[in-house]
């Protein structure tokens, strides 16, 4: 039991510093992409920095979701303080659609008015750019594969290795060619890239923040399983389920059961179904006793 625990603590542990050091590399990177972007004029340095502002600040999230995870519930906060992660998510993906919005304005303005951009410079600042997210990637994909915070974040930072390349991409054809609309053509694209991670962050965060059933957690697929699989079970009614995060699945429900079923086989067999099928732990079940057989049973949460 002491060796799982260490072995649990010692794989948080892990995560945490793996991605705040990726969380530094990508800040520290971004501001010195908006620098090179000002100085070259280079709009799609300005979008793929935009882009790394997305992936930062994933990684912020994931680093305090992590944080936050370790403080122990209370009686004002009885499932502790992991939603605080789910409503910055919310906040963050809905500025992204502003960030996408100004790229886009700007990128217009100059199909109209094409703008002198640094080729060179632009090419050097987007190789470090790569090489920053390859390095990212790296750390963050090495190791513990199982927690979905690192996982999400190293999906954000491959993402921008493809605003780094078409950065690349546009500045060697400035430096060939000349022809500078590849600029903002190529930040547009960025700019996509953008709106869909930040479509993605607002769908679900919102459907978490609205109490949305988490996906395969169907009413009719779980009644199903249990009338199908547990003795003693005839129905299952008023099936709720959410989340706090996408982690942390939470169902209720209330089971009419037949005369003479053993409650407390009917729990731990209703338990290891819903955690063998659809991987959820924290359930609460109401049992409903046939008539004559007393009062109601409540389940106790995993």
């Amino acid at each position: 039991m002491g060796q799982g625990h260490d072995h649990g603590v010692s794989a948080t542990a892990s995560n945490e510093r793996k991605i705040a050091i990726a969380a530094v590399l990508t800040g520290s990177f971004m501001l010195a992409e908006v620098f090179g972007g000002i100085v070259s004029g280079s709009l799609a340095l300005i979008a793929d920095a935009g882009h790394m502002l997305t992936d930062f600040a994933s990684l912020l999230l994931a680093w305090g979701a992590i944080r936050l995870s370790r403080r122990p519930a209370t009686w004002k906060r009885s499932y502790g303080y992991d939603r605080f992660s789910v409503l910055a998510a919310f906040v963050n993906g809905l500025s992204l659609f502003l960030i996408a919005a100004w790229i886009f304005y700007e990128a217009v303005k100059r199909f109209r008015e094409p703008v002198e951009v640094l080729g060179g410079l632009m090419f050097w600042v987007a190789v470090a750019g790569l090489a920053v997210n390859i390095v990212a990637f790296w750390m963050l994909t090495r190791g513990e594969g199982s927690n979905l915070n690192v996982r999400a974040a190293a999906l954000h930072v491959l993402g921008d290795l493809l605003g780094s390349v078409g950065a690349i991409v546009a500045s060697i054809v400035i430096m060939l060619t000349g022809w500078m609309p590849i600029d903002p053509i190529l930040s547009v694209f960025v700019t996509a890239l953008i709106l869909r991670a930040a479509y993605r962050v607002v769908k679900e965060s919102a459907s978490i923040l609205l109490e949305g059933a988490p996906e395969g957690l169907e009413a009719k697929k779980i009644r199903a399983a249990l009338i199908d699989a547990v003795p003693g079970v005839r129905d299952v009614r008023h099936i709720h389920a959410w989340s706090i995060t996408e982690e942390r699945p939470m169902l209720t429900l209330e089971i009419a059961a037949a005369p003479g079923t053993e409650h407390r086989a009917m729990r731990e067999a209703v338990k290891a179904l819903l955690h063998e099928r659809f991987d959820v732990d924290h359930v609460t079940a109401e049992i409903d006793v046939a008539e004559g057989e007393g009062a109601g049973t409540r389940l106790s949460p995993a």
